[in-house]
């Protein structure tokens, strides 16, 4: 069975250190091929190019913008009123995305505007995101460029989030329940999913999105016994 391949999330994962670019050198070093981030904007994109280049790790993923953190947004695809800001923070994404030869951008659907009842604005939010969905798939198909959705747990970690069906989606991985390496003590084990993975043939990438409970190359014990294990079955 071919190996996992695992992509470390930047926004997650060495955090360390103050820049983005920098934390690209620092996963390369960690022995990271590929790498994913959520929002590279407030990076300048020169800086990413270079050091995308001098390490050669591909960059997997990047997110559509959020909207307004501040004022509560997480994305915009299914956000009623917005469609106009989706479809330009979607132009940013697909400059950034074409500048780092990255494959793959996560549509982000937004959380329910607060105040709302998500019964009664879910027809509404769904005919907004398959509008503002079919208006990337065209653009992105021209880009050559991969539209992904990602549903998220609405029970725990963002109970607002408008898409949280798990039908489909890129693979990403934490421990349960504190969201701490997958070695760490918690309900999952890891040792099986990979296994079942494998056997799937599943061929897209694992994106690490996880809080490490320290320094983040010191607990990456868990990821070199993966690829250790992987080396000593295909010897």
């Amino acid at each position: 069975m071919p190996p996992l391949q695992f992509c470390a999330n930047l926004t997650w994962l060495f955090t360390e250190l103050p820049e983005l670019s920098q934390r690209i050198y620092a996963a390369a070093a960690a022995g990271f091929r590929a790498v994913e981030a959520a929002w590279p904007y407030d990076e300048e994109l020169l800086e990413l190019q270079r050091a995308r280049d001098a390490t050669g790790v591909e960059m997997v993923l990047i997110n559509t913008p959020p909207g307004n953190l501040r004022a509560g947004d997480l994305g915009l695809g299914a956000v009623p009123g917005r469609e106009q800001e989706f479809r330009q923070g979607l132009e940013q994404a697909v400059q950034y995305a074409q500048a780092l030869q990255c494959k793959r951008i996560h549509l982000m659907a937004g959380r329910v505007p607060l105040g709302s009842n998500r019964a009664d604005v879910a027809q509404d939010m769904e005919r907004i995101f398959i509008q503002n969905l079919t208006y990337a798939a065209d653009l992105l198909s021209k880009k050559g460029i991969t539209g992904l959705i990602e549903p998220i747990n609405t029970r725990i970690t963002d109970p607002a989030y408008f898409l949280d069906s798990p039908h489909h989606g890129h693979v990403q991985v934490a421990q349960v329940p504190e969201r701490n390496e997958p070695d760490t003590p918690g309900e999952l084990n890891f040792s099986y999913l990979w296994d079942v993975l494998e056997r799937h043939h599943y061929q897209g990438f694992v994106g690490c999105e996880y809080h490490p409970l320290g320094g983040t190359a010191a607990g990456l014990g868990w990821l070199k016994e993966y690829w250790t294990r992987k080396e000593a079955r295909e010897d």
